[in-house]
C-alpha cells in the first residue's frame, strides 16, 4: 500500500486541482493546511517544500526510486501523480500527447487569464477599465475555445477523463465572478456539469472547505497576497 502523501494545500482552485485528482486515483494523504491570506506561505519549512511559497506543495514518501519526492506547482504534481499510478494519462502516446495539449492549455492560459479577471473584478484596490476589459474578453475567448473543443470532444483530450480535465475544471467553478455566462457555452457547460457531479470532485471541493473565504479580504491580506509584504517576506 502506498504511503499517505503529505498535500500542503488551501481551497483555490490550484489546491482542488490536487484535492480531486488524489481523490480520483484512491490516493491516501495528508492534508497540511496553508493559510494564504495569513502569510503561512512564507515559513521557511513551507519554502523548503515550495521555494516559489505557492500552494499546492506535497512530499511523496515512496517516490520514483523508493526515496521521498517533494513537488511543487500543480501541473507537475498532476503529472506525477498520473504516471505515478498510470491513470488519467492516456493509454498510448497520441492520447498522453493530447492530455498534455490541454494540461498546458489551462496552465498557461485558462489559470493565469482567469485569475487576473478575477483580481481586476474582485481585489483590485481600484476599477480599471482597461485592465477588466482586456482580462474579461480574454478569459471569453478562453470560454468559448473550450466550448468548441468540448462540442467535438467527450472530455478535453478525448473521449477519456484526464488530469487535463481535473487542472481545468476548478477555475471555470466561479464564472459568474469572471463576467461569464456559462449557458453562452453549452458544451462547455454539458462538461462542467458531468465532472460537477463525480463523487472524487465532491470529495475533493470538500478539503478544507471551512476554510474557504466567505468575506472580503483585509488590507493585511491583501498587502500579503498582492502588496509589498510578498517581497518583505522573501528578505
Amino acid at each position: 500500500m502506498n504511503a499517505a502523501i503529505e498535500l500542503y494545500t488551501w481551497p483555490t482552485p490550484n489546491g482542488h486541482k490536487i484535492h480531486i485528482a488524489l481523490e480520483e486515483l484512491g490516493l491516501p494523504y495528508n492534508v497540511h493546511a496553508v493559510d494564504i491570506g495569513a502569510g503561512d506561505q512564507f515559513q521557511p519549512a513551507f519554502l523548503k517544500i515550495s521555494p516559489n511559497n505557492k500552494i499546492p506543495a506535497m512530499v511523496d514518501p515512496d517516490g520514483p526510486d523508493g526515496k521521498p519526492i517533494t513537488l511543487m506547482e500543480s501541473g507537475a504534481m498532476l503529472l506525477y501523480l498520473a504516471e505515478k499510478t498510470g491513470k488519467l494519462m492516456g493509454a498510448d502516446a497520441r492520447e498522453r500527447a493530447l492530455v498534455l495539449q490541454w494540461l498546458m492549455f489551462q496552465m498557461a492560459g485558462v489559470g493565469p487569464m482567469l485569475g487576473q479577471t478575477h483580481h481586476f473584478l474582485h481585489y483590485a484596490p481600484e476599477q480599471y477599465p482597461y485592465a477588466i476589459g482586456r482580462y474579461t474578453s480574454e478569459t471569453t475567448r478562453l470560454y468559448k475555445v473550450l466550448d468548441a473543443r468540448l462540442g467535438e470532444s467527450l472530455y478535453l483530450a478525448g473521449p477519456d477523463y484526464s488530469i487535463a480535465d481535473i487542472a481545468t475544471w476548478p477555475w471555470l467553478r466561479y464564472w459568474d465572478r469572471q463576467g461569464q455566462d456559462m449557458n453562452a457555452h453549452p458544451n462547455l457547460k454539458r462538461w462542467f456539469d458531468a465532472i460537477a457531479e463525480r463523487p472524487a470532485v465532491a470529495r475533493g471541493l470538500r478539503v478544507l472547505a471551512d476554510r474557504s473565504r466567505t468575506k472580503p479580504f483585509t488590507q493585511e491580506e491583501r498587502d500579503i497576497l498582492f502588496g509589498s509584504k510578498q517581497l518583505d517576506r522573501r528578505s
